[in-house]
C-alpha cells in the first residue's frame, strides 16, 4: 500500500490522501478527513512530515482494532444486560404471532372484523387477556396491513407486548411507535373498560385517532377523540368509546373539572372507574419534563391589579447585584438592604411586608419577570396578550397562565392589560394523575437514561426495543466555543457547507429568539431555509415544513423537535407533498384570498428544491378537478374563504386516504349529476401520490448517497435525553445520517449552574489563540457532559421533592374526590347518611371538647356543652330541650351510672326530654344502631377512664336529639324526598368545595413556608406532612360543622334560604 501525503498546510480534503489499495486494510477508508473536522486533525506542521507519515500509516490498524474491540465489548454488554433477556423472551410471542399469520390472511374482511366478538366471548367465558394476546396481535397486524398498507415488524410486535405488560417501550425515532400502540390498545379495549391513548398535543391526538382509528373501527371497536373546545356532551360520548385519543392536559383538566362538577349530569369521564389502561406517547416528556408544572384550575381572586404596573416601574429602578441578588438555577430573587430601602422609598411605605399594605410579593414578581421571563423565549406577545411558549415543544399554549401573580407581572412589564389574579381551586401533578391508572404504559425514543426515575416514582420498567434495521448514524464530537458569536458563525458555516453538498440539515435551537437570529445569519448568505417556531406564520405550516425537511438542499431551523410527531423522511414525505400539489393546483379555483406573504428565506426554498414531476394521468385528473371547482363555485354563486377552501381540500384528501380506488369511482358515478368535487379531488390525490412516491424514492436515494440528514444542535439541554431526541431525527430506520452539537460557554445552561466559564475560556484561548475557534477536546467535553449530568440530578431532585410533597396532598385529594363522587353519584339515602354522620361527628366534637372521661361529671363543663349544642341546632330543637339547665343535665348524667339495663333503641337520659320519635321503620332503626356501633368502635379515641361509658351514652343521646329533630322538621315542611335529598347533596358538595379550595391555598403556602424551617435543622418534608395532616383534619372538621349548620339553618327557614343553595 502506498500513502502519499500532501505537504500543503491546508490541503484539499479530496486530494490530501491517496490510497492505492485497501485489500488488506478494509478500514483504511477511516483516513479520509470528515468535512466536519478541522484540517489540524491530520496535519500538524511543515516540520513534522516523518512523524505525520508514521501516524497516518498506523491509523488504520489502530482504528480497526479499536472498532473490533468496541464491537466485542458492546456485544458482551448486550448479552449480560437484563434488557437482552427480556427482549429475547418476547420473541416467543413473536413466533406465535408469525405462526398464526398465514391462517389470519385467509380470512375475509367480515371474518377478520368478527374476531373481536369472538375474543370478547372468550373473555366472558373465563379466559384472560393473556390467553388471547397472540391471536389479537395477529388480527391487528392483518387489519393494519389491509387498512393502512402497513404490516407490523417483529420488533413492533415486541413493542406492543411491552406496552401490554405495563412497561415503557423505548423505540428509536422512525421505528413506528404510533403503529405499535394499536396492538396494546386493541387487546386491552376488549375488556370494555376503556383505553386512553395520550399524546402531547391536539394535532397528534387527532392524527392518530383518524389514522390508527381505521384499524380499530374496521375491527368493530369505537374510537373517540378529545379536543380543545369540545362541549361536555361531546366529551362524555368520546370517553365512553372503547379507545379514546387525547392529549395529556385535556385528560388532566377533565379529571379536575369532573371533581368540581355540581351534579352527575356534568361528569364527562367513566365514573366510578374513569381510569383503566393508558398508553402515553412521549412518556418522558409528559411525566418528567412537564412533571415540574402541576395542572391548576384557578378562580379569580380579589387582588388589586393596579399594584402590578407600579411594581414593574420599581423593578426598572432596581439594579442587579446592587439592589437584588439573582439565583438562575432555581429562579429566585433576594432583595439587598439597599434594594429594600430604595423600594420602600419609591413606594412610600415603611415596610414592604406590612400585612395591611403588602408590596413585597408584587416587587418580587416584577423582578422575576424582569430577569427570568424573556420575550420570545419563555413567552410571546400576540393580540395584546402574553402567551406562554412551551420550552419543550416550542408551541404556544394559549389557555395556560403562570400562577402566583407571575403572569400579571409579565403583563405589567410589557404594558398589557392586567387580567385578574387567580386562586387555585383544583390542582394535580401529572405524576399523581397517571398513578390513578391501574395499568400504565408508555412509548418514547429516549427513556433509558431516566429508567431509575420511572422505576422509583411509577414502578414502571423501561424496555429497550431493538431496531428493525441497524442504526448507522454518525454522532460527531461536540464542538466547544468560548463565545456565542463564534458558535453561531460556525453553525452558519456548517449549514452552508452541507447546503453546498445538497444534504438536508436540521438545526435545533432552544428559543424563538435564537431561531430567528440564525435565520438572519443565513439570509445574509442567501441560504434558503424554513423556520419552525411558535410564531403563527410558522406554526401553521408545521406539517409542511417537517415534510420538506428531508429533501435535497432543505435547511430547517426548529425551536424543538419534541412532540412534532411527523418523521423526517429522506427525499420528502410523499403524502404531504401530494397534498401540497393538490393545494397549489386547486386553491386558486376555490378562493380569491391568498395566504400571508412568506419571508425572504422561505421564498428561496422553492427555487432550490426539485420540482415534483406529475404524470399525464395526474395532470388530466387535476385539470378535471380544477374545471369542476370552477363549476361548483359558479353554481354556489360565491367564492370560499382561504381557510374554507383549504378545509374542503383537506377533507377530500382524507377521503382519498381512507377509501380505495373502487369506492371513489363508485361515489363519482353516484354523484355524477351533482358536481362530485370531493371524489374528483380524492382521485387526483391518489394519482398524484403515486408520482410523489416515485419522486421521493429517487430523491431519497440521492440524499442517502450524500450522507443523509445532518442534525446540528446549538446548545446542550438540561438533560441528555432531550439532546438524544434531536439526534434521533437523523438515521431513522437504518438510513445514513450525522449529528453535531455546538455549544458556547455563554449558553444559558452554563450560566444557570454557575459553571466556571473563565477557566474554560482561558484553556480554549491557550489552545486555539482565538476564542471563536472551536476545539474538540476530551477535557472540555467531559466537563460539559458532567455539568449536564449535574443538571439532570438537580432537576430530578426538584421532581422528586414535588412528588413527595404531592403524595401528602394526593392522599387528601383522593379522600375528598372519592367522597365527592359518592355524594354525587350515590343513591339519595347516601346523602342522608352523610348528613347523619356529619351531625353525629359535630355532636362528638362538642361533647369531647367539654368532658373528660378521667374526671367526675361534676367537673365537666356541661354549661358550655349545652350552649354549643343549642348554637349548632338553632331553631329546630323543641322548647322543652332548650330549657334544659346545667344542673338537670348533671343530675341525669349521675343517674346513668345507677341504671342496670339500657335499651339502646329507645334510649334517652333520665329526667331529660325524649328525642322525637323519628327513628321509625327498619332503615332508620338500622341507621341509629350503626351510629351506636360506630361510637363504640371509636371508643379508643377517648381517654381511658371510669366515665367512658357515660360519655358514649351522652354522644348517643345528643346525636339522636339532633338527627331526630332535623327529621321531624323536614317532615313538617311538607317537601317531597327528592327535593330534600337535592338540598342535602347541594349543601354537602358546595361546602366541601369551599373548604377544599381554601385548603389548597393553605397547603401551597405551607409548602413554601416549610423550606425556611430547614435552617433550624428540621426536615421540610416531615414538617409539611405533620402540618398538612393537621390542616386536613381541621378542614374536615370545619366542613362538617358548616354543612350541619347550613342544612339546619335552611330548614329552620327554608323560604328565606332557597336562593343560597339552589
Amino acid at each position: 500500500m502506498v500513502i502519499v501525503v500532501s505537504a500543503s498546510p491546508l490541503p484539499n480534503p479530496t486530494h490530501s490522501i491517496l490510497l492505492s489499495s485497501n485489500k488488506f486494510y478494509p478500514h483504511a477508508k477511516l483516513l479520509h478527513r470528515s468535512p466536519f473536522q478541522s484540517p489540524s486533525s491530520f496535519f500538524i506542521s511543515h516540520s513534522s512530515t516523518r512523524f505525520r507519515r508514521c501516524r497516518l500509516a498506523t491509523t488504520p490498524v489502530v482504528a480497526s482494532l479499536k472498532e473490533d474491540v468496541g464491537r466485542v465489548t458492546k456485544t458482551f454488554s448486550d448479552i449480560t444486560s437484563l434488557n437482552y433477556w427480556v427482549v429475547r423472551d418476547y420473541y416467543r410471542l413473536v413466533s406465535s404471532v408469525n405462526v398464526l399469520e398465514p391462517g389470519i390472511q385467509q380470512l375475509s374482511d367480515e371474518e377478520l372484523s368478527g374476531k373481536t366478538k369472538q375474543f370478547r366471548q372468550r373473555l366472558r367465558q373465563g379466559e384472560t387477556v393473556a390467553d388471547i394476546q397472540a391471536d389479537a396481535f395477529a388480527v391487528v397486524r392483518e387489519a393494519a396491513k389491509r387498512k393502512l398498507g402497513m404490516r407490523h415488524f417483529d420488533t413492533q410486535i415486541i413493542g406492543g407486548a411491552v406496552l401490554h405488560d405495563g412497561s415503557i417501550a423505548e423505540m428509536k425515532t422512525g421505528e413506528g411507535k404510533t403503529l405499535v400502540s394499536t396492538l396494546a390498545a386493541y387487546l386491552n379495549a376488549l375488556t370494555g373498560e376503556g383505553v386512553h391513548v395520550v399524546t402531547v398535543n391536539d394535532y397528534l391526538a387527532q392524527r392518530d385517532a383518524e389514522w390508527m382509528g381505521r384499524v380499530h373501527r374496521f375491527l368493530g371497536l369505537s374510537v373517540g377523540l378529545i379536543q380543545k373546545g369540545m362541549t361536555a356532551e361531546q366529551r362524555r360520548i368520546n370517553y365512553r368509546c372503547d379507545i379514546t385519543y387525547m392529549n395529556n392536559s385535556e385528560l388532566g383538566f377533565d379529571y379536575l373539572r369532573d371533581n368540581l362538577a355540581g351534579s352527575t349530569e356534568q361528569l364527562v369521564m367513566r365514573w366510578p372507574k374513569p381510569f383503566h389502561f393508558a398508553i402515553v406517547d412521549e412518556v418522558d416528556s409528559v411525566l418528567i419534563d412537564e412533571g415540574r408544572n402541576p395542572l391548576l384550575i384557578s378562580g379569580e381572586a380579589s387582588e388589586d391589579a393596579a399594584r402590578y404596573p407600579v411594581a414593574a416601574k420599581v423593578a426598572e429602578l432596581l439594579r442587579k447585584d446592587i439592589h437584588y441578588k439573582v439565583e438562575l438555577k432555581d429562579n429566585s430573587v433576594e432583595l439587598t438592604e439597599e434594594g429594600i430601602l430604595l423600594a420602600e422609598m419609591a413606594l412610600e411605605t415603611s415596610d414592604l411586608w406590612d400585612e395591611n399594605d403588602p408590596w413585597a410579593r408584587f416587587v418580587m414578581n416584577a423582578l422575576k419577570a424582569k430577569e427570568f421571563y424573556r420575550r420570545d423565549v419563555q413567552y410571546m406577545v400576540r393580540n395584546g396578550k402574553a402567551l406562554i411558549i412551551n420550552e419543550l415543544t416550542g408551541r404556544v399554549e394559549e389557555k395556560r397562565r403562570w400562577s402566583e401573580g407571575i403572569h400579571q407581572a409579565i403583563e405589567a412589564k410589557e404594558g398589557l392589560k392586567i387580567q385578574a389574579d387567580s386562586v387555585v381551586v383544583a390542582q394535580i401533578t401529572y405524576q399523581s394523575l397517571f398513578k390513578l391508572y391501574p395499568k400504565l404504559s408508555g412509548m418514547t425514543g429516549t427513556a433509558k437514561t431516566e429508567e431509575k426515575e420511572f422505576l422509583k416514582m411509577f414502578q414502571v420498567p423501561v424496555i429497550e426495543v431493538p431496531t428493525n434495521l441497524p442504526n448507522i448514524r454518525k454522532d460527531l464530537p461536540i464542538l466547544a466555543f468560548a463565545t456565542a458569536r463564534g458558535k453561531w458563525e460556525h453553525v452558519r458555516e456548517e449549514v452552508e457547507s452541507m447546503f453546498r453538498q445538497g444534504r438536508p440539515v436540521l438545526v435545533g435551537t432552544t428559543s424563538v429568539e435564537n431561531s430567528e437570529y440564525l435565520s438572519r445569519l443565513l439570509r445574509e448568505r442567501k441560504i434558503p431555509h424554513n423556520v419552525l417556531n411558535a410564531r403563527p406564520r410558522y406554526a401553521a405550516r408545521e406539517a409542511e415544513i417537517v415534510a420538506q425537511a428531508g429533501r435535497k438542499f432543505a435547511i430547517t431551523i426548529s425551536t424543538n423537535m419534541a412532540g412534532r410527531g411527523t418523521d423526517i423522511i429522506l427525499g420528502g414525505n410523499p403524502k404531504m407533498l401530494a397534498r401540497e400539489v393538490i393545494e397549489d393546483s386547486l386553491l386558486l379555483h376555490l378562493t380569491n384570498e391568498t395566504p400571508e406573504a412568506e419571508v425572504e428565506g422561505e421564498l428561496l426554498v422553492g427555487k432550490v428544491l426539485s420540482k415534483i414531476k406529475v404524470g399525464p394521468s395526474s395532470l388530466a385528473l387535476l385539470a378535471k378537478a380544477a374545471l369542476m371547482s370552477k363549476y361548483v363555485c359558479k353554481a354556489e354563486g360565491k367564492k370560499w374563504t382561504y381557510e374554507e377552501a383549504k378545509s374542503i381540500l383537506s377533507e377530500s384528501v382524507e377521503m382519498g386516504q381512507s377509501k380505495d380506488l373502487q369506492e371513489l369511482e363508485q361515489l363519482l358515478n353516484e354523484q355524477a349529476e351533482m358536481y362530485p368535487l370531493g371524489p374528483s379531488i380524492a382521485l387526483s390525490y391518489i394519482s398524484v401520490l403515486k408520482d410523489c412516491e416515485e419522486h421521493c424514492l429517487n430523491e431519497g436515494l440521492e440524499v442517502k448517497n450524500l450522507g443523509g440528514l445532518h442534525v446540528v444542535g446549538t446548545s446542550l439541554h438540561e438533560s441528555r435525553r432531550i439532546d438524544n431526541q434531536l439526534r434521533g431525527r437523523a438515521g431513522r430506520q437504518g438510513d445514513p445520517g450525522s449529528t453535531r452539537f455546538m455549544v458556547s460557554l455563554q449558553d444559558e445552561m452554563f450560566q444557570k449552574f454557575n459553571f466556571d466559564t473563565e477557566w474554560a475560556v482561558r484553556l480554549i484561548s491557550k489552545i486555539t489563540n482565538d476564542e471563536d475557534i472551536p476545539i474538540e477536546g476530551d477535557a472540555i467535553v467531559k466537563q460539559l457532559l458532567a455539568l449536564q449530568v449535574n443538571a439532570e440530578k438537580y432537576f430530578f431532585g426538584i421532581r422528586k421533592s414535588l412528588v413527595e410533597f404531592d403524595e401528602v396532598l394526593e392522599v387528601q385529594r383522593k379522600h375528598v374526590y372519592n367522597l365527592r363522587q359518592v355524594i354525587l353519584a350515590g343513591k339519595s339515602e347516601n346523602c342522608s347518611e352523610h348528613v347523619f354522620q356529619y351531625m353525629q361527628a359535630v355532636v362528638d366534637e362538642i361533647i369531647l371538647g367539654n368532658v373528660d372521661p378521667l374526671q367526675h361529671p361534676s367537673k365537666w363543663n356541661l354549661g358550655k356543652l349545652l350552649k354549643d349544642f343549642n348554637q349548632v341546632a338553632g331553631n329546630i330543637l323543641d322548647v322543652s330541650f332548650t330549657a334544659v339547665r346545667e344542673e338537670t343535665l348533671l343530675e341525669s348524667t349521675l343517674q346513668l351510672r345507677e341504671l342496670d339495663y339500657i335499651d339502646i333503641n329507645n334510649f334517652y337520659l333520665p329526667n331529660l326530654p325524649q328525642p322525637p320519635n323519628a327513628f321509625r321503620g327498619i332503615r332508620m332503626k338500622s341507621s341509629s344502631l350503626k351510629r351506636w356501633l360506630t361510637i363504640c368502635y371509636d371508643d379508643d379515641s377517648i381517654k381511658d377512664g371510669k366515665m367512658r361509658a357515660t360519655v358514649n351514652l351522652l354522644r348517643k343521646y345528643f346525636g339522636d336529639v339532633l338527627i331526630a329533630s332535623y327529621l321531624d322538621t323536614v317532615q313538617e315542611s311538607g317537601y317531597d324526598d327528592g327535593y330534600v335529598k337535592e338540598i342535602e347533596r347541594t349543601v354537602l358538595v358546595k361546602t366541601l368545595d369551599c373548604f377544599w379550595r381554601d385548603h389548597l391555598v393553605n397547603m401551597n403556602r405551607l409548602s413554601s413556608a416549610v423550606n425556611v424551617r430547614s435552617f433550624g435543622h428540621r426536615n421540610p418534608l416531615e414538617e409539611y406532612k405533620i402540618d398538612g395532616c393537621r390542616f386536613f383534619i381541621s378542614m374536615l372538621s370545619a366542613t362538617r360543622r358548616l354543612t350541619v349548620e347550613s342544612i339546619l339553618r335552611y330548614w329552620s327557614s327554608p323560604m328565606e334560604s332557597q336562593e343560597i343553595y339552589l
